[in-house]
């Protein structure tokens, strides 16, 4: 079968080298995807005014957003581990446009819950296949294309609040309409990856003799049974403690140092960024040392700054969470990359499970937290949240798998 020069791979070639320009297109996809969806809890501090929302319903609308990118995520991943498809991302990235247009006509709480559900639904299409690919586009280099893949999509978070300062806030909900162009670019681009994928996946087909470097284990099905559950575990806690700061950290600052919307969306900025900039670190650093050792220090090495932040004024406040940003986010690399190790040959299912599951704690961390604030106080919040990194000890309990690699 003759395939055209953007869509033809050898698999092979694609065992032994990373396919960069690949990766750096869904990373972008990533970045523009992730910039739609920071624009939600951005924007929180605007409609709580316009709509009268108490918290919980703000932690609703989270909810609403985290539980449709979520459930959907290991169907997704389980049926293209079966039938990979190579459109279903711009396809995915439809429904976010769709979800955009009605965010920015919303006119009350339960149409902006319906809004932000098919803004979750085109996430929930997006990541487990997105991760497939740059997974096959990896070159045996699991880590950095998974760290290459997250950094896109950390740093469309960090620039959300940022663009929802200097767009959103000055020009009201309406606004957010302008955000379709950036949907409508990643559909295109999309578009393009997705024939390069269909390309490998003939190619793959087509050669399916030829041997593949793949991760295999010994270990029990229960002993792969109870390190799922750890990392689920991990996964708990860090996106409960992400909710508390992506969620409230912009109302935490206004209640305690009465700065002001546009103020605290920059702080929001900080952090987010933080966390871009510290993406590329796990998996790499993961490839090289060992994913366990990542994982560890991730999300345990978190806990002295976090146990700090609720006793800083604001300036150490600035400066607690570039660290907390900074460290906290190599967990996800490296997490993602050693249970599709732990889990091989599902990568699809193992992308999906663990998205899903991420997205799902941050929506019912919003929706809890949220519900604890009106009941206590912002404040209270993130004093309760600085003790969940902690839970990073129990990495402790997982197997090493690193270097148990043989030919299929």
């Amino acid at each position: 079968m003759k395939e055209t020069s953007t869509s033809t791979i050898d698999p092979k070639q694609v065992a032994q080298q990373t396919v960069f320009p690949i990766l750096f297109a869904i990373s972008f996809s990533h970045l523009l995807n992730d910039t739609i969806q920071s624009l939600i809890p951005a924007i929180y501090p605007l409609v709580k005014d316009n709509y009268n929302l108490s918290f919980s319903q703000i932690g609703l609308i989270t909810l609403a957003f985290q539980m449709a990118a979520s459930l959907f995520q290991p169907f997704v991943g389980l049926y293209t581990d079966k039938k990979p498809q190579p459109y279903s991302l711009a396809i995915g990235m439809g429904f976010t446009l769709i979800g955009l247009i009605t965010l920015s006509l919303s006119t009350g709480f339960y149409f902006m819950l319906l809004s932000v559900a098919l803004i979750g639904t085109g996430s929930s299409i997006f990541h487990p296949e997105a991760s497939r690919m740059a997974h096959a586009a990896s070159g045996g280099r699991r880590g950095l294309a998974q760290s290459i893949f997250q950094l896109g999509g950390n740093a469309g978070s960090s620039i959300g609040p940022l663009l929802a300062a200097w767009i959103i806030v000055p020009n009201g909900q309406f606004s957010v309409i302008w955000f379709s162009i950036i949907a409508l670019l990643a559909i295109m681009i999309l578009t393009r990856v997705g024939k390069w994928y269909k390309g490998y996946m003939v190619n793959l087909r087509a050669k399916h003799g030829s041997k593949l470097t793949v991760v295999t284990n010994n270990f029990s099905k229960t002993r792969v049974v109870t390190a799922v559950v750890i990392l689920l575990v991990l996964i708990f806690s860090k996106y409960f403690y992400m909710a508390s700061l992506t969620s409230y950290f912009t109302f935490y600052l206004i209640d305690k140092f009465h700065v002001s919307v546009q103020t605290s969306q920059l702080y929001l900025f900080v952090f987010l960024f933080s966390v871009a900039a510290g993406t590329l670190v796990g998996g790499p650093v993961g490839d090289r040392f060992g994913r366990k050792y990542v994982i560890w220090f991730s999300i345990l090495g978190t806990a002295p700054f976090a146990l700090m932040l609720p006793y800083a004024n604001l300036f150490w406040t600035g400066v607690l969470i570039v660290p907390i940003g900074m460290i906290l986010a190599s967990a996800f690399s490296a997490i993602l990359v050693y249970a599709q190790e732990l889990i091989p040959g599902k990568v699809g299912l193992v992308a999906g499970l663990f998205f899903g599951f991420a997205f799902g704690m941050g929506g019912i961390g919003s929706a809890l937290l949220g519900k604890l604030a009106d009941s206590t106080s912002i404040e209270y919040v993130f004093h309760i949240c600085a003790f969940l990194p902690l839970i990073g000890i129990i990495t402790g309990f997982l197997p090493n798998i690193e270097g148990k690699k043989k030919s299929a």
